[in-house]
């Protein structure tokens, strides 16, 4: 089969089309008309410090709902975690992800280890002073300006 250029004109604009229009079927949500069923209970485990929980939450199949367990995950500073929610807008529901929200009431507290101690800017200068011996004299020259 022969391509003439207009034909590959045409061609070409379709297959930009749908690639255009690729993205947009990406973002379509979904909902609907069967409610979660109530979250169940879960003992949240010992955290380290740097993480935080985000709790389970129903997902939909397709055909139905399942839970999915709740996990630690890595802690951001000054934000906090909103874990995944339904929300009801008419018959519908409509299932929110979990993400990490700005907390408007997070203010930073220095740690302990970020503040130095007042006497480490002079153990710089001890260190230097015990390999200097021999350039600042110490006593142990005849000064300056005598040559014997």
């Amino acid at each position: 089969m022969i391509i003439t250029p207009p034909l590959k004109k045409i061609m070409l604009a379709l297959l930009l089309a749908g690639a255009a229009a690729a993205p947009a079927i990406a973002q379509v949500s979904i909902n609907i008309n069967l409610a979660p069923p109530q979250p169940q209970y879960e003992a949240v485990p010992v955290l380290a410090p740097a993480q935080v929980w985000a709790p389970g939450y129903w997902a939909w199949t397709g055909e139905r709902h399942v839970w999915v367990r709740g996990h630690a995950i890595q802690k951001r500073e000054g934000y906090r975690w909103a874990p995944d929610r339904w929300e009801q807008r008419g018959n519908a529901y409509y299932r929110q992800p979990g993400a990490w929200v700005r907390d408007a009431n997070y203010v930073y507290v220095k740690d302990k280890k970020d503040k130095k101690d007042k006497y480490d800017k002079h153990e710089k200068y001890d260190k230097h002073d015990k390999h200097d011996d021999k350039r600042h004299g110490n006593g142990h020259g005849k000064g300056h300006g005598n040559r014997d």
